[in-house]
């Protein structure tokens, strides 16, 4: 035979010393205060805030009023979070990006370190351009073939033999000089030598002889002065003692400018195409011409036509009139 009454639940420690009504409200959670049983001290009454007190804390650390737990303490002032850092003064003016770089820069704060590596960098710097310049400027040769090295080579050794032999030509005349028993004629005859010389390189007197035609064709304006100019200082460059473009001689003070798409010389205008006559060894300015990166190619990058004659006998006979000079005179030492 079933019972059909309810047991009646365990005795626990927390249900000694209550009244069954307390046991019953604390098993059916209607009882939110318990009452102080003997021996027990009373649980402070919850306040909430209609009743002015304060809220107890949420979360796992606030008190079970139900439970009767006590209540844990407050932690004391700093023992947890970091206390807040404390502000600035009110009115205190924040620096600008700008005023702290130029707080940062200056006044300047240089070491000794700082000063020899500024040095050493200077020093770096001026060698790296001082190589740059030099591995410009010696580019033409390194990338010329092996026979224009050697034309050049032996156009600088055909200048030296020049210069050679006409020191030993000007020693002669020394030597004959001071051994003549006639010095006075012996002085005459080589002053009008000199003097046909002088005239030759002055162009006051035609002259003749072996040398180069050099004839450029190009359009109109392709060939400028500069152009030409460069041509004129490579021939005397190579020897050349006389020189003629079309009917003007080229002179020591002969002066190239230009007049829109056209060339003046001494103020003369030049048409194309341009006839440059030059005396001189050929074998000495034609190979000057035609150097890696010299006139000749210069002068077909800018779509001209050039041609190179070489010629037993060149006649150049414009002629310059003879200035006398202003106050200038010759001496006799």
């Amino acid at each position: 035979m079933n019972d059909d009454r309810t047991p009646e639940p365990e005795d626990t420690g927390a249900d000694r010393g209550r009244t069954p009504e307390e046991r019953a409200e604390a098993r059916n959670g209607t009882g939110a205060a318990r009452r102080p049983g003997p021996g027990r001290q009373p649980l402070p009454e919850a306040k909430t805030p209609d009743s002015g007190g304060e809220r107890p804390a949420d979360g796992p650390a606030a008190a079970d009023v139900s439970s009767g737990a006590p209540t844990p303490p407050a932690p004391a002032p700093g023992a947890g979070a970091a206390a807040p850092a404390p502000e600035g003064p009110r009115g205190e003016e924040r620096m600008t990006g700008r005023q702290r770089l130029r707080a940062a820069l200056w006044p300047p704060r240089v070491s000794r370190a700082q000063l020899i590596v500024a040095l050493l960098l200077c020093v770096l710097g001026l060698g790296l351009a001082i190589q740059v310049r030099s591995t410009s400027d010696a580019s033409v040769l390194r990338g010329a073939r092996q026979e224009d090295l050697v034309r050049i080579l032996d156009e600088i050794g055909d200048q030296t033999q020049r210069l050679q032999d006409e020191q030993q030509r000007l020693e002669e005349q020394r030597t004959e000089l001071e051994n003549s028993s006639d010095q006075a004629e012996e002085a005459r005859r080589q002053t009008e030598q000199k003097e046909q010389q002088l005239g030759v390189l002055a162009g006051t007197v035609a002259a003749e002889g072996p040398g180069l035609t050099i004839t450029v064709s190009a359009p109109q304006g392709a060939v400028d002065a500069y152009k030409l100019l460069d041509a004129i200082q490579e021939l005397r460059a190579a020897g050349a003692e006389a020189i003629q473009i079309n009917d003007v001689r080229v002179v020591a003070g002969t002066f190239f400018t230009q007049d829109g798409d056209r060339v003046r010389i001494d103020g003369q205008r030049v048409e194309q195409p341009f006839r440059i006559r030059a005396i001189g060894d050929p074998q000495d300015l034609e190979p000057a011409l035609n150097i890696p990166g010299g006139v000749v190619q210069s002068l077909e990058k800018e779509q001209a036509t050039v041609a190179v004659t070489r010629e037993e006998k060149i006649i150049v006979d414009a002629l310059r009139a003879a200035d006398r000079p202003d106050y200038a005179r010759s001496s006799p030492q």
